[in-house]
């Protein structure tokens, strides 16, 4: 059984410029929620991802996988070692579209190689409790030391063709290398091959699973099935977070142009905000939210939630409600603030409930539902 609620919570909205930081015990602006308590005593959990029996995966940064069925974490057999340490490990992942007929899952973590370490993705099928016919089915080109900006969010698309997010491993310049995978968006089929529709698919000097560049880490995706759109949050470097309309082929800028400013000297990039040829965050974020995991909001639990953009924030331990209007933004309303905790990833349930997992050593996992009168 879930726990009883155990607080409710209110956020304000605001203009797509504007960061309140403040909540206060009350309703919503849409809906009034509990915040419920579904799991604990996870190890720096990293997702979430629902299945189609409302079921879901769980993923720890250490290298351990979980099914959650109700409350009850059950411990997964068949996975790879990954490469655990500093941002890095067990990241992303994501079933199969077609996971009801074939079982498969996806997982995005970090692998050891020559020159160090990097982003890899990975699948196997789900029997019982055991992954089962392991594949490795992408690795990025190049590795590297350190322990920063490995990315990676996983999203299909609606041809069935997959996304994944790669960060520029804490070296910028490599965001601007179209040879190099890092700092970028690929698109892969569901076996690992490459889609001939991609922007560059045979070009001489461009790895060929590129679909965007100039990404400097981001750690959030989300595919509206209906239009196509895809979403993603980005890290900043201080200050500068980032929501993107992504785009095949476009350059997102990153270390050209940012809204955020050096870690140490607090300069602004060499071009500043803007640069011809490089695209516009349609929202950005200074003070940092240092946003995560990222979900579209469809289901039927919060109507008036429906086609909103949902982002974890670790930094801002908080919620951030992004209002759309097509591919605009309109409003933003701040949820949870200072309540959970380092929110690391969200999901919509079957039911229509959001869950969200906290990135901790004792992270847990958490679920907002309606209030019954509503």
């Amino acid at each position: 059984m879930f726990s009883t609620a155990v607080l409710l919570f209110y956020g304000q909205v605001d203009l797509p410029g504007q960061n309140r930081q403040q909540g206060s015990p009350g309703a919503s602006e849409e809906h009034s929620f509990h915040l419920e308590t579904v799991a604990t005593g996870l190890e720096h959990p990293w997702a979430i991802s629902f299945l189609p029996d409302g079921s879901a995966i769980v993923t720890e940064r250490p290298g351990r996988a979980y099914l959650l069925e109700g409350s009850d974490l059950h411990q997964l057999s068949g996975l790879p070692p990954v490469q655990a340490g500093g941002q890095g490990g067990l990241l992303d992942v994501q079933p199969h579209p077609n996971f009801h007929e074939n079982g498969l899952l996806y997982f995005s973590y970090v692998t050891a190689g020559p020159g160090g370490t990097g982003t890899a993705i990975g699948r196997g099928r789900l029997q019982g409790l055991e992954i089962r016919e392991w594949e490795e089915i992408f690795r990025m080109n190049r590795f590297s030391r350190g322990g920063r900006h490995f990315g990676s969010r996983l999203a299909f698309l609606p041809d069935g063709t997959l996304l994944a997010t790669l960060g520029d491993r804490g070296e910028s310049d490599r965001a601007q290398d179209r040879d190099d995978h890092a700092g970028s968006t690929i698109r892969i089929g569901e076996d690992g091959l490459i889609p001939g529709d991609n922007p560059w698919p045979d070009t001489p000097g461009v790895q060929p699973e590129l679909f965007s560049w100039g990404n400097r880490n981001s750690q959030g995706m989300a595919v509206d099935s209906a239009s196509g759109r895809i979403w993603q949050t980005e890290h900043g470097p201080r200050g500068g977070d980032e929501l993107n309309h992504i785009l095949p082929g476009r350059n997102y800028g990153w270390p050209v142009i940012s809204h955020g400013v050096d870690y140490r000297t607090g300069e602004p990039p060499e071009k500043g905000t803007r640069h011809p040829g490089m695209e516009q965050p349609l929202l950005h974020w200074t003070p940092a939210l240092a946003p995560s995991g990222l979900v579209l909001y469809t289901g039927e639990a919060f109507p008036a939630w429906q086609g909103n953009l949902f982002a974890g924030g670790l930094a801002g331990r908080q919620i951030r409600r992004i209002v759309l209007e097509g591919e605009r933004i309109i409003a933003q309303e701040v949820l949870l603030h200072d309540q959970a905790g380092r929110i690391r990833d969200l999901a919509q349930s079957p039911q229509g409930f959001l869950y969200l997992v906290t990135d901790h050593r004792k992270g847990s996992i958490l679920r907002l539902v309606p209030l019954e009168e509503e």
